[in-house]
């Protein structure tokens, strides 16, 4: 039998052992137990109402047919409002490529910035897909590891320490995922100089723009000569509840948006007929933006109140996305076995921060994909399960 390309045998996913957590599970509960899973980031809601509608709509209305490579006209304008609105500065139609999902975005992201062999630095912890996607480009990556007493934010003199020659991008996450943490506008301007001084791409993952506390979102994009060497990652997943619609974008120079716009051609052939009106809706009307938001925030605080003064539990981040982050190594260095052993105590599912890049050892990422009274439950059940091993142990370590 011919064998699978080297480069397609390379993307191996990362956070295997985190996920077979989250599918183990998936099979308990879907076999009748009460497990409650706060171990992926997907809504526990439907879509608004109105973007459902406005898909049926376009099906009965004959929107059944292919669109243009880098997103309807009016998408593309819907989606140029939203990109200023996060980024804060000015945004064409034609500095937007319509893709499937996020993902779709970041994975035509790399493709348009890596050549093979070329090197990228990515920052830890980061979002799972992120080491595979730069392999699938034929590219290398060295991982910046962020500290949890530095509330993840990344070491600028790791960065530069990490750079080398062939080095093309750096990729950055705020509103992190999984940690939560929300970069500093120092941070970010310092990233940003270092791109201006090597002529590097920055790449800028924004998808929890929107759901995320009081603390100032800051986009490279909107700092002195970056909009022609930023490209923003950006989805309607998280932000207008449709994670399963695969509605992404890419917002970057309309030039290089021009070229990006042949991988639509090779890879997806453009988004669905129907689904870019549903996403024109969701995009112009705002349908469910600042709900979703506030519901988010309401929940983080709600889980965040009930395990205060927690002993053995420090919270790292958890300044905005869909996460809470916390620090369990003063109870088990190894987050794998904890999570597994709260799985199968006490019917919570978690995923150990190892699924996110070594710099989330030793602490556990929990969803606020549940209503509160599911997260207060659960939080009960973690502190009763922190109890039980700190009474075995004597430790008395205090929460944070």
């Amino acid at each position: 039998m011919p064998k699978p390309s080297s480069r397609i045998s390379g993307i191996v996913p990362s956070g295997k052992n985190g996920w077979e957590i989250h599918f183990a599970a998936m099979t308990r509960k879907q076999a009748g137990d009460r497990v409650i899973m706060l171990s992926v980031g997907d809504h526990d809601f439907d879509t608004p109402e109105g973007t459902v509608e406005a898909c049926v709509e376009a099906v009965r209305g004959g929107h059944h047919h292919y669109t243009q490579l880098p997103g309807l006209p009016r998408l593309r304008a819907a989606l140029a409002a939203l990109s200023q609105e996060c980024t804060g500065t000015e945004t064409s139609p034609d500095e937007i490529m319509v893709t499937i999902g996020g993902q779709g975005a970041l994975y035509a992201a790399f493709q348009a910035v890596l050549d093979p062999g070329a090197h990228a630095v990515i920052v830890s912890p980061y979002y799972a897909t992120y080491p595979g996607t730069v392999r699938a480009a034929g590219g290398r990556y060295t991982e910046i590891e962020t500290h949890a007493e530095n509330n993840f934010e990344p070491s600028l003199s790791e960065i530069e320490a990490a750079l080398e020659a062939d080095t093309r991008a750096i990729l950055i996450n705020s509103p992190n995922n999984p940690t939560g943490a929300v970069y500093s506008r120092e941070t970010i301007e310092r990233i940003a100089e270092i791109c201006r001084e090597r002529d590097l791409w920055l790449l800028s993952d924004e998808v929890y723009w929107t759901i995320r506390s009081e603390k100032e979102h800051i986009s490279p994009r909107a700092l002195p000569g970056m909009k022609e060497r930023t490209l923003v990652i950006n989805s309607l997943s998280k932000s207008h509840g449709m994670t399963g619609w695969r509605v992404g974008w890419l917002t970057g120079p309309a030039g290089m948006i021009t070229v990006m716009t042949n991988l639509n051609l090779v890879a997806t052939y453009g988004l669905p007929d129907f689904t870019s009106h549903a996403a024109i809706a969701a995009a112009e009307n705002g349908f469910g933006l600042r709900e979703i938001a506030e519901l988010y925030t309401h929940r983080r605080e709600a889980f965040l109140d009930a395990i205060r003064g927690m002993n053995g539990v420090i919270v790292r981040g958890s300044e905005g996305g869909m996460y809470v982050m916390l620090d369990i190594r003063a109870i088990e260095e190894d987050c794998e076995k904890f999570a597994w052993d709260f799985l199968n105590e006490e019917d919570v599912a978690v995923l150990p921060g190892a699924s996110f890049g070594n710099a989330a050892r030793g602490h556990i990422r929990i969803s606020m994909c549940q209503d509160e009274e599911t997260l207060r439950e659960a939080a009960k059940r973690l502190q009763r399960f922190i109890a039980a091993r700190l009474d075995k142990s004597g430790q008395t370590a205090a929460a944070g």
